[in-house]
């Protein structure tokens, strides 16, 4: 069979039809389903997306509900209930972010659970003084109180959600917008190739991005249940990021995709059981 024996609209509704049925279809299967050439098979499958009908991945495609709508919690969990969840991923890549930050630097810490751990990191590094940190998280402003005056701790300002014990606009935006420090480490709920870095709450949201706007470089930390994750609120697109740090978890076929886009990855990683 050649490429033109099936037409394209009646090819492209059976490999629709594929990825629906099994969840996730390899380019390989559809050249082979078809009769047509990978470079087919692949521009078929990046035509369904762009009328977002699939999502692709590396190597074939899945079907979108399957990346935004399976597992996604009917509400947002409160700062306590994620303080709970991916522990020890989260106190990894708390470990690995603070030990990239020096003496004398500037940081932005976001708000957030894994950010919090970054906090308590930090606290442990005895060969940490002059650090100036700026949060909009009222837990890790409190985590880091013990340590002034080794660290200095400057709170955004702003109106508090008490969900996440977090300060967002009106005023949280006017400090960020004065401010240009060396390194923010931004949380999120969601990092996905396509879609961007993103947030459930709209107003955090908007505040993730003015942090990324007031660093000279900006590193987003997310466990791997986030990856390949997408909600309401869009951060930024993940090449806007410098790096991803999450946890020897994450999948190895959205690593590649998200460094296909640009996004330095790195995995945090317990020491002692390293090979």
């Amino acid at each position: 069979m050649t490429d033109a024996a099936l037409p394209a609209p009646e090819r492209r509704e059976r490999a629709l039809a594929l990825v629906a049925e099994r969840g996730f279809v390899r380019v390989a299967e559809l050249s082979g389903v078809f009769g047509v050439t990978t470079v087919t098979a692949r521009a078929d499958l990046d035509a369904l997306e762009r009328q977002g009908s699939i999502r692709r991945v590396h190597g074939g495609a899945v079907p979108v509900s399957s990346l935004i709508e399976a597992d996604r919690p009917e509400r947002e969990p409160s700062f306590e209930e994620a303080l709970a969840a991916s522990v020890e991923p989260k106190r990894l890549i708390g470990v690995h972010a603070a030990s990239l930050v020096r003496s004398g630097q500037s940081l932005i810490l976001d708000v957030g659970t894994t950010t919090l751990q970054i906090a308590r990191a930090l606290r442990a590094r005895d060969d940490l003084d002059d650090l100036t940190v700026f949060t909009n998280g009222l837990s890790i402003a409190l985590e880091l109180e013990p340590e002034i005056p080794r660290f200095t701790v400057i709170v955004t300002g702003g109106s508090l959600r008490p969900k996440q014990h977090s300060l967002v606009h009106p005023l949280a935006g006017s400090m960020l917008d004065e401010v240009h420090v060396d390194l923010a480490f931004i949380g999120c709920n969601g990092v996905d190739p396509v879609h961007g870095v993103t947030n459930a709450n709209l107003p955090e949201a908007s505040v993730k991005t003015l942090m990324l706007r007031a660093a000279a470089r900006s590193i987003v930390v997310a466990d791997a249940s986030k990856l390949g994750e997408v909600h309401l609120g869009r951060i930024a697109a993940v090449d806007a990021f410098d790096t991803l740090i999450t946890d020897a978890a994450a999948p190895a076929p959205l690593l590649a995709e998200l460094h296909e886009v640009g996004l330095t990855t790195v995995l945090a990683r317990d020491p002692r059981v390293e090979a």
